[in-house]
C-alpha cells in the first residue's frame, strides 16, 4: 500500500475519532481492558422497584431474628425501635387499615414518631439497602438468604406478615402489596412543604439559549438550622466541608461568615482516621454515633492511655460513652493504628 494511501486512511480514522480519544496522550489509548462479566456482576447488585435484579433466595422470620440480634440490634435495638442514635425502624403506629389502604394515616399527625417502615413505599428499597450497605462496618457481607430473613423479621415486627412467614424472590411482589405506605409516594408537593403549591418551579433553558445564565444556591433563613449545624456533621472524606448553619452565628448579611475558618477546623481531615473507618461513627466536634474526636482527645491526653485506646480500637467495647457499643476494628492497618493512637493521645487542638 502506498504512503499516500496510508496517510489517507489515518486521516479518515482521525476525523471520526471522538475528541476524548484524540486527546489521549500517546501510548495510553490501549490502557486498561473491558470489565469481565464477573467483575460487572460483582457491582451490579441493585434491585429495582419492579424487583429486577433481585437474586434468588429465601429467609424466614425466625432466621432473620437470629441474624438481627447478632449484627443489627446493637445499633437499632432488639425490635428495631431504638431511637438513641438512629431514627427507629419500627415503632408501632401502623394499623391493619393502613395495610389495606396502602397509606399510613398517622403520618399526618406531627406528634407521631415516624419510622422507616411507616414511610418507605417499596419493599425493594429495604431489601436493596440492607444488601448493599449493612452492616455498616462490613457492607456486602450478608448473603441474599440472610437479607430475605432480615426483611421478613422487620415486616413481622410491623405486623405486616405472620411469625411463620418466609420471604423469597418468588413472593416479593405479593408481599409488596401489603406494604403499609405503598401508595404514599406523591409528586404533588414542594421540596420543603408537602402541603399547598410546590415551592419550586423552573423552565427549560437548554434550547436556543443566547444569554449567559448565572446559577446560585443558598439556604433560606427558615431552613438554615433545620437539621442542626451541618458543618459539624460532615464526615472527614470528600472535597467539600459542610455548610456552617448554626443559627446563632449566621446572619442575614453574612450567613456563611464562619465557613472558611470554623467549619474547616471542625471537619479537618485525618487520613488515618478515614482509612480506618472511624469517621463512620465519629466526627471532630459533637456526638454522632460515638463521641467526638475532640472529646476523646480531651479524656485520653497523655501516652499512658495509648495501650488502652489501641485495645479499644482493635477489640471494641461499650459502656464508657453510653449504651452504643463500638464494634471491633481488627482490620485497621498497623501504621494507621499508630497514627490514630498518637494523635488521640497528643492532647493538641
Amino acid at each position: 500500500m502506498s504512503s499516500w494511501a496510508n496517510t489517507s486512511i489515518l486521516w479518515l480514522l482521525a476525523s471520526v475519532m471522538t475528541p476524548w480519544a484524540m486527546a489521549m496522550p500517546e501510548g495510553l489509548a490501549d490502557l486498561g481492558r473491558p470489565a469481565t462479566d464477573n467483575e460487572v456482576a460483582a457491582w451490579d447488585i441493585d434491585v429495582r422497584p419492579d424487583f429486577v435484579g433481585l437474586p434468588p433466595g429465601s429467609g424466614d422470620v425466625w432466621a432473620g431474628e437470629e441474624i438481627w440480634l447478632a449484627q443489627c440490634a446493637s445499633c437499632h435495638g432488639d425490635f428495631g425501635d431504638s431511637n438513641e442514635i438512629f431514627a427507629p425502624l419500627v415503632l408501632g403506629n401502623i394499623t391493619e387499615e393502613d395495610i389495606v389502604t396502602g397509606r399510613v394515616a398517622s403520618l399526618t399527625d406531627p406528634s407521631i414518631t415516624r419510622t422507616t417502615l411507616m414511610k418507605v413505599p417499596t419493599l425493594s428499597t429495604l431489601w436493596d439497602y440492607i444488601y448493599r450497605a449493612m452492616p455498616w462496618n462490613a457492607p456486602k457481607t450478608l448473603s441474599p438468604d440472610e437479607v430475605y430473613g432480615l426483611v421478613a423479621y422487620l415486616l413481622n415486627l410491623g405486623y405486616v406478615v405472620e411469625d411463620d412467614f418466609v420471604l423469597s424472590d418468588t413472593n416479593m411482589a405479593e408481599t409488596q402489596a401489603r406494604m403499609p405506605n405503598r401508595n404514599g409516594m406523591s409528586l404533588d408537593h414542594g421540596l420543603w412543604s408537602v402541603s399547598g403549591a410546590p415551592d419550586v418551579s423552573g423552565s427549560s433553558c437548554t434550547v436556543d439559549c443566547n444569554v449567559a445564565v448565572s446559577v446560585t444556591s443558598s439556604l433560606p433563613a427558615y431552613a438554615m438550622n433545620a437539621h442542626g449545624n451541618l458543618a459539624e456533621q460532615v464526615r472527614d472524606w470528600g472535597p467539600y466541608p459542610g455548610l456552617w448553619t448554626d443559627s446563632e452565628t449566621a446572619t442575614e448579611s453574612e450567613p456563611l461568615a464562619a465557613v472558611s475558618a470554623v467549619a474547616e477546623a471542625a471537619t479537618a481531615p485525618e487520613a488515618a482516621l478515614t482509612a480506618g473507618g472511624c469517621s463512620g461513627c465519629h466526627q471532630m466536634a459533637g456526638q454522632l454515633v460515638g463521641p467526638s474526636f475532640n472529646a476523646i482527645r480531651a479524656r485520653y491526653a497523655g501516652q499512658e492511655h495509648a495501650s488502652y485506646l489501641r485495645d479499644k480500637i482493635v477489640n471494641g467495647g461499650e459502656g464508657v460513652w453510653g449504651n452504643m457499643p463500638m464494634p471491633p476494628m481488627p482490620a485497621v492497618a498497623d501504621d494507621a493504628l499508630q497514627l490514630m493512637v498518637a494523635w488521640l493521645t497528643s492532647g493538641e487542638e
